[in-house]
């Protein structure tokens, strides 16, 4: 069962609501390294200042009855991939399994596609990520590759996969 959500911007309202969601060792052993964990309310701060002053929007808060449950964000590429741009997210655990990471993906790359001068959007789950892979398959996304053993990650090594998806 989908529920309806709502991608906006982040902001500083959002801070507390962040930080409490975002402090998850099993949101953070999916993510890089850049992402702190413990995850703090000084972390949600420089997070949502960092991003809230871009145009167009890169980075959007997932709301779910009102209240940021998520985020979810575009990084188009530069240079010879230039039309190219990278999709990450993260969903509070509370709302795993709900359907709504695959809904919040798919307005992603609709606004994405219209927003930016681009023709593909990728995402790169970890190997052991599966409800990620299925996330982006539900969302219409295809495997374009596996790399083995390419990040590290927590002390051990772990497959990289591309997804992606074409205008």
């Amino acid at each position: 069962m989908t529920t309806h959500i709502k991608l906006r911007p982040w902001t500083s309202n959002d801070i507390e609501t962040l930080a409490k969601f975002a402090n998850n060792i099993n949101i953070a052993k999916n993510l890089t390294n850049k992402f702190p964990s413990p995850y703090t309310i000084e972390d949600a701060r420089i997070f949502i200042e960092s991003f809230n002053t871009e145009f167009p929007v890169k980075v959007m808060a997932i709301e779910v009855n009102n209240e940021a449950v998520g985020s979810i964000g575009i990084f188009p590429q530069e240079d010879i991939a230039c039309k190219n741009a990278e999709l990450g997210y993260l969903l509070s655990e509370e709302y795993w399994g709900k359907g709504i990471m695959p809904e919040a993906i798919i307005q992603m790359v609709e606004y994405g596609f219209k927003t930016f001068d681009i023709t593909r959007i990728f995402a790169r789950p970890f190997g052991p990520n599966i409800a990620s892979q299925r996330v982006l398959e539900k969302a219409g996304f295809t495997l374009e590759a596996r790399f083995e053993k390419t990040f590290f990650k927590n002390g051990e090594y772990l497959d990289e996969l591309i997804y992606a998806i074409r205008q």
